[in-house]
């Protein structure tokens, strides 16, 4: 192929995979009874998935590493071919996944292969034209491979997953490996268990963190803060119940369009009445709207609710404080006549954007505008043109205010067009952290109706939206975005007084109650550990200020001061710290982590 091209995404995704063929090759080697899954090449690497008795070890992972780099000195040639439906049947017949992805093609379809030496594979390509062309490889699975359901069904059985990356040269891969070793660092999955803010239990199941003191604090802090600020733009609080029957399901829509994600209770074919927990609420909403009658003078209503929500989501897709089963959700929906609604999008903009400025996230993020798929108008109700004339208004709103963004056919909800925020964690996963959301059909679908100054009773349209999204995985984005390092209004514990010795416990403890009472969170360190120690540990838990008191400090009614901003800043009373950590508080100050 002459010169490697790795300047666009297409040339990338070539590359690497070819990088995943070439490990697929290397384990069929090594373990002639594994049977192929998929291997794709992801944004930042590749991995293949397969069927054995028992996942790889790290010894495996580097026996599989050192065969590859054999194949790649080998220097195959890659050559692509076709095969009518039977014979490609007959090639893959000791293969049982691939025989599975043959006969899901269609009848028509052009079926086609690769072979480079002793290993051919059913795929589509494209692909470099030797194995030599691949010039530094990394398998980056850490103690072993990882477990994935085939297709991503828990029905389906557990595979082995094996992920790598590939570069164009060796100075490129360990720039990357450098950069994946401090993102693992960062990794909430780990920095937020050994911070102490979440755990998880076999015992409770899959996809349930149980947030522990510390960060039970910070998601309190979040929500109150949220509440008061939505409560500031007019919004009104509303509470409703965890679960309900499945006519309300019905009515909205959920029951046909998203039954499988949902957590049921009892039995449709032998209970007459079925609940199911919520696994969002705006038809709850709707129903707190239909209580009364409103006016066109009523409107636009904003509604909010910091709401606990269920969804049945696949056991392959569960991933620390990201992913889960239960999670709770700053939501809100705004019933609004038609020529409030660009207003009121526009607001729902400006509160995002303004809490993402102030979490100091508003750098990380960028749009999607998320539409349906006119070649599948199963997965959606309402109308084509219906659609067609809220996407055009979708995008005529998101225009005027300015923001740039993507769209993405087949990513709207059920009942309308979305505008999705999105950011990635620190190993590059995008993932949607806040959505907003023009409906148009839902209203009318509940009997939802204003008075208008004609007297006629008309349908409103719903903006359905999160102001911060999942507060867990927010928590998580946190975790990553600051390395646990918080900051100071947001950290579970603000400043932590550690005494030199025994002798100065009743000072240090009169310290921290002076401190407490200004309505900081403090922890008070009496232990007979040695100062360094403790100022260590301290620092070990991205505490943002430690107060050490010892005789100078109990003598002059002073304290010594370390913060993360400075470092050791000597000696200064207790009244000048605490009203420079309410400023600090009140001005919600980033400061990042000292190293």
């Amino acid at each position: 192929m002459g010169k490697i091209l790795f300047d666009t995404d297409d040339n990338r995704r070539r590359y690497r995979h070819t990088a995943s063929h070439i490990m697929a090759q290397a384990v069929k080697r090594l373990y002639p009874d594994v049977k192929l899954a998929i291997g794709p090449a992801t944004n930042e690497g590749f991995y293949y998935d397969f069927e054995c008795e028992k996942a790889f070890t790290k010894e495996d992972l580097d026996a599989i590493e050192t065969e590859m780099k054999k194949i790649i000195s080998q220097n195959l040639p890659i050559e692509r071919f076709v095969l009518p439906r039977d014979e490609a049947l007959t090639l893959m017949s000791n293969e049982p996944y691939k025989t599975e992805l043959i006969n899901d093609l269609p009848t028509d379809a052009e079926i086609t292969f690769y072979r480079q030496g002793d290993f051919t594979d059913l795929c589509a390509g494209p692909h470099m034209e030797r194995t030599g062309d691949i010039k530094a490889i990394k398998l980056l699975s850490e103690g072993g491979s990882s477990g994935a359901y085939w297709r991503g069904s828990e029905k389906n059985k557990m595979l082995a997953r094996i992920y790598g990356t590939a570069f164009p040269d060796k100075k490129s891969l360990d720039a990357f490996i450098k950069a994946r070793e401090d993102a693992l660092k960062r990794d909430h999955n780990k920095l937020g268990r050994e911070l102490k803010l979440f755990t998880t239990s076999e015992i409770i199941g899959q996809g349930l963190p149980l947030l522990m003191p510390k960060g039970a604090r910070i998601v309190q802090i979040l929500q109150r803060f949220i509440e008061d600020e939505e409560q500031k733009r007019g919004y009104v609080l509303t509470k409703t119940p965890f679960m309900s029957k499945s006519d309300l399901y019905k009515v909205s829509g959920h029951w046909d369009h998203y039954k499988d994600s949902m957590f049921l209770l009892g039995n449709e074919e032998k209970d007459s009445d079925v609940y199911a927990l919520r696994p969002m609420t705006c038809p709850f909403q709707f129903v707190v709207y239909n209580a009364e009658q409103h006016s066109y003078r009523d409107l636009p209503i904003r509604y909010n609710e910091t709401s606990s929500l269920f969804r049945n989501e696949e056991s392959g897709e569960m991933h620390g404080l990201i992913r889960v089963r239960q999670f709770t959700l700053s939501e809100g929906h705004l019933v609004v006549r038609p020529d409030q609604l660009k207003d009121e999008f526009k607001g729902v903009v400006d509160l995002i954007q303004y809490i993402m400025k102030i979490l100091g996230i508003d750098g990380d993020i960028w749009y999607r505008f998320s539409k349906w798929d006119a070649n599948n108008k199963d997965k959606y109700i309402g109308d084509a043109d219906m659609w067609e004339q809220t996407q055009d208004l979708m995008r005529a709103i998101i225009d005027e205010i300015g923001i740039k963004y993507v769209e993405a056919d087949g990513e709207a909800a059920f009942y309308g067009p979305k505008l999705d925020i999105q950011t990635r964690n620190v190993y590059g996963k995008e993932d949607t952290i806040i959505t907003i959301q023009i409906d148009f059909a839902l209203a009318a679908r509940f009997n939802m109706t204003y008075v208008d100054s004609d007297g006629a009773k008309k349908n409103p349209i719903i903006i359905h939206r999160s102001s911060l999204g999942c507060y867990e995985r927010t928590l998580a984005m946190l975790v990553e975005k600051y390395a646990g390092a918080f900051p100071l209004w947001l950290a579970p514990v603000q400043a932590k007084v550690l005494s030199i010795s025994e002798k100065f416990n009743d000072y240090a403890q009169k310290v921290s109650n002076q401190l407490t009472s200004y309505g900081l969170r403090i922890e008070t360190d009496l232990r007979g550990e040695k100062i360094g120690f403790k100022i260590r540990e301290g620092r070990l838990e991205r505490v943002p200020y430690l107060i050490i008191v010892g005789e100078k400090e109990e003598a002059g009614g002073l304290i010594s001061l370390w913060s993360r901003a400075a470092g050791d800043e000597g000696q200064t009373s207790i009244d000048t710290f605490i009203a420079r950590a309410n400023d600090e508080i009140a001005r919600k100050v980033i400061i990042p982590l000292r190293q």
